[in-house]
């Protein structure tokens, strides 16, 4: 377990994080048109798993956007946003905004991936949404760099995820 804060307040995040260096757990999540979507379909490629609590908040929104923006800086890599939301409201808001260089990607059939990738808010006013956090993989999904947001109204560190690939 570890603690986090949403706009001051402690939350409990339940679940391990992945380690540096470790083996990322597989996962199998929702994705446009409800399919289900597993880690290896991106095998070979180099994967950002950007996550985070719901796309309909300002700074999860913002998230969303800079790594869209950042992606096509990046070769050989997809960014994988992970969220609560479900896909038609992830569409929705990736249609609107003209973002089409990241992959949406729902929790809402498999809640387990929150534990698994450590990011499950336990209590507080988002429990059982995801923390905001950044998982790095490279082509074999071996975890490169991990952060967990301390602050969930917090913005994810950019650079240093990117710096990572």
């Amino acid at each position: 377990m570890s603690k986090v804060t949403l706009k001051g307040n402690p939350v409990t995040v339940g679940g391990t994080l992945p380690e540096k260096g470790s083996a990322a757990p597989a996962f199998t999540l929702v994705g446009a048109g409800l399919a289900e979507r597993s880690l290896g379909d991106w095998d070979g490629q180099r994967k950002v798993l950007n996550i985070f609590p719901s796309v309909d908040t300002p700074t999860c929104a913002s998230s969303v956007r800079e790594f869209n923006a950042r992606a096509q800086q990046a070769d050989n890599t997809v960014v994988l946003c992970v969220s609560a939301d479900l896909p038609f409201a992830q569409a929705r808001f990736c249609g609107a905004e003209g973002l089409e260089n990241v992959v949406s990607l729902s929790t809402f059939r498999n809640p387990g991936f929150l534990a698994d990738y450590g990011v499950a808010l336990a209590d507080g006013p988002l429990a059982g949404l995801a923390a905001r956090a950044v998982v790095v993989l490279d082509t074999d999904n071996t975890v490169l760099h991990v952060q967990l947001v301390p602050e969930i109204a917090d913005e994810p560190d950019y650079e240093a995820a990117l710096a990572a690939l």
